[in-house]
């Protein structure tokens, strides 16, 4: 799996609440739940993201509660990979059960600025700011989570027979 976008870059201790904040949990359509992703942090998300573009965190992304919500509505935002020096575990894998790739990979993280142009190769586990030149070492997703991403998530993984 490759992705390739502009960084958006979000610091330490991102909570699934300022993700999403939670006033807007009474719905669990995707397109609404994006519509008001990281709107509490940050106004002018939606105005500076396009499809494909790559979202970068630092120390315990994602913390905070267990909802699905939060990877959903970054997912349907159109961001194509979240790189963080750590996630929070529940958060790690609901994302990966949506279908959203994510990778911990510190040095990455710091080392990637707002703006710049970002392409990765999960496969592979290469992260390559391509504005600075600099590449990143990261652990390749094993198969059975690069099959559950390309299928869009666990659900539509085990509807085409994909895992078992």
């Amino acid at each position: 799996m490759k992705c390739a976008g502009k960084a958006v870059k979000y610091g330490d201790n991102v909570d699934t609440d300022v993700i999403i904040p939670a006033r807007y949990l009474n719905t669990s359509d995707p397109k609404e739940l994006a519509s008001h992703c990281m709107e509490d942090i940050d106004k002018s998300f939606h105005s500076k993201i396009s499809d494909g573009d790559i979202m970068v965190g630092g120390e315990n992304f994602g913390c905070g509660s267990s909802r699905e919500h939060a990877p959903i509505a970054i997912k349907e935002s159109g961001i194509s990979l979240v790189i963080a020096k750590s996630f929070a575990r529940i958060f790690y894998r609901n994302a990966i059960n949506i279908g959203l790739a994510i990778v911990e990979c510190p040095e990455a993280a710091q080392a990637i600025s707002e703006g710049d142009t970002v392409e990765a190769d999960l496969d592979a586990g290469i992260i390559t700011d391509v504005t600075t030149g600099q590449g990143f070492k990261t652990e390749p997703f094993p198969e059975f989570i690069q099959n559950i991403i390309s299928a869009g998530g666990l659900v539509n993984a085990a509807k085409a027979g994909i895992i078992g």
